[in-house]
């Protein structure tokens, strides 16, 4: 539904004016009189902001609702994102009426990747991998990814280093770098490959704490923006069992998520939700956006303290006589077999009862095509997160098989 229409159809709800007076009131001007010069352009803009600043809040936010209620699929839903753009105070009504994924199970703002996904029903996404620059693309879609139609939301690059292995997340697809005012997070691997950490450049809650800097060194590296504070919080860990006899068979991972307590999987559990990006001033935080975890962190996770922390872990696949193969039950969303493939429920160390830990499976993914993957994710986990535990499947893992 286009703005225009909006506007037609409400008119008779807000008195029976004529269509000029309509439009000079509310500063909508006929196609005869728009005039676009690159050399006041400035100038027009600024007018029609202050137009549609100074509309009634009772007639702006009935527009926004209708605006909001008929575009919820994209790419029609990038006129959400543009009307938050208008203005300061559309943007401020606009963030009141879209709702977190959580509730409404749709993605519209960047800070919707951080937020926990919808309760019950499983996100449907795609990963794409390119080879060629070793980078991952990230997209919102129901298909198996064979047309562009999908919604981009994440890239990662990946950086080999001399001792462990890091993918740089940004929603910048174009510049994936550590310095881009883009980026919201790495993930980091041991040499092994058998163990990674997940990074949030911001804190997902106000008790989190950066990880100290054990060095000033930079390499190849930018300056982040002062405005984008880039810290090292980390997130989750994830470790892939070493596999000693060299038997062969599916891979078994675990992963402790810091920033999520274990009853957020419970009914009625709640998972911390992040509002917004933050922006500071540089003292504020760290001017190095990656440092080491401490290794308090790393002695607790291999140790099995969780802390209260959520645990998930790989749902085990059973052994199909037919197909001679381990199988799990993607439901159509994974047609390809791969060592890569998995689904994470919670773990019954949380407590979950041991039938229930079974049924909810809370990530999922899987092959379908070369270079193309499914991922499927449900509250408590963010898209942020889903994509960096589904980056850490792709990793070369010496030890594990």
């Amino acid at each position: 539904m286009s703005l225009k229409s909006i506007f037609q159809d409400m008119k008779g709800e807000f008195g029976s004016i004529s269509r000029k007076s309509f439009d000079v009131k509310f500063g909508i001007r006929s196609r005869s009189q728009r005039v676009v010069q690159d050399t006041t352009s400035f100038r027009v803009d600024a007018l029609k902001q202050s137009c549609w600043a100074n509309m009634p809040p009772e007639l702006l936010r009935d527009v926004l609702m209708r605006i909001e209620a008929s575009d919820d699929t994209w790419p029609p839903r990038k006129n959400v994102v543009s009307c938050a753009g208008v203005c300061r105070n559309w943007r401020e009504i606009m963030k009141e009426i879209v709702k977190s994924p959580e509730v409404s199970g749709k993605l519209t703002f960047p800070i919707s990747l951080k937020q926990p996904g919808q309760r019950g029903s499983l996100l449907q996404c795609y990963i794409k991998r390119s080879r060629s620059n070793q980078t991952y693309y990230l997209f919102l879609g129901l298909n198996q990814a064979s047309t562009d139609d999908g919604k981009f939301l994440l890239a990662a690059k990946k950086c080999r280093r001399p001792t462990c292995t890091d993918y740089i997340i940004s929603v910048n697809a174009e510049d994936v770098s550590k310095g881009n005012s883009g980026f919201v997070g790495k993930l980091r691997s041991n040499f092994l490959g058998t163990k990674f950490t997940i990074y949030d450049a911001q804190p997902t809650n106000t008790g989190a704490k950066v990880t100290k800097c054990r060095s000033t060194r930079l390499v190849n590296m930018k300056q982040v923006s002062p405005r984008v504070p880039a810290g090292n919080y980390p997130v989750a860990h994830i470790a892939y069992e070493l596999n000693v006899l060299g038997s062969r068979g599916p891979r078994r991972m675990q992963c402790v998520m810091d920033a999520i307590p274990a009853r957020a999987v419970e009914p009625g559990g709640v998972a911390p939700t992040q509002t917004e990006f933050l922006h500071s001033n540089p003292d504020s935080f760290p001017s190095l956006p990656f440092f080491r975890s401490t290794s308090t962190q790393m002695e607790n996770f291999e140790s099995g303290e969780n802390g209260g922390m959520l645990v998930l872990r790989n749902k085990a696949p059973r052994w199909h006589e037919q197909l001679q193969c381990w199988c799990l039950n993607f439901n159509g969303r994974v047609t390809v077999a791969s060592v890569k493939n998995f689904q994470l429920v919670a773990s019954p160390e949380n407590g979950v009862a041991a039938g229930q830990e079974h049924e909810n499976v809370i990530l999922q993914f899987g092959k379908v095509g070369k270079d193309v993957f499914t991922m499927d994710y449900q509250y408590p986990i963010s898209a942020f997160q889903a994509f960096a535990i589904c980056l850490s499947s792709f990793d070369t893992k010496i030890a594990c098989e």
